[in-house]
């Protein structure tokens, strides 16, 4: 049995005023990567530089591609949410 994906692939990233957006195959936006160009605002607000948003959603977009076993061994902080939730 084939199992279908969510978020189909190819992802692709766009660049937008300020952010870079990957979106898979769908056109379903995942996740914006906001930057600043100006480094004044950048350093206050320890904001990412284009070259750094863009590395991180390059990253990103290639997670559909990865074998889920590399996926599950990928370590995770301990669950910290209440048991009520």
């Amino acid at each position: 049995m084939v199992e279908s994906r969510r978020f189909p692939p190819p992802w692709s990233i766009d660049e937008g005023e300020a952010c870079f957006i990957v979106t898979d195959h769908a056109g379903q936006k995942l996740a914006y990567f906001y930057f600043e160009r100006e480094a004044g605002p950048r350093s206050a607000a320890k904001l990412l530089t284009r070259d750094e948003a863009f590395l991180l959603a390059v990253n990103f977009a290639k997670l559909p591609m990865l074998p889920r076993q590399v996926l599950k061994d990928i370590p995770r902080p301990p669950n910290t949410a209440g048991s009520d939730d």
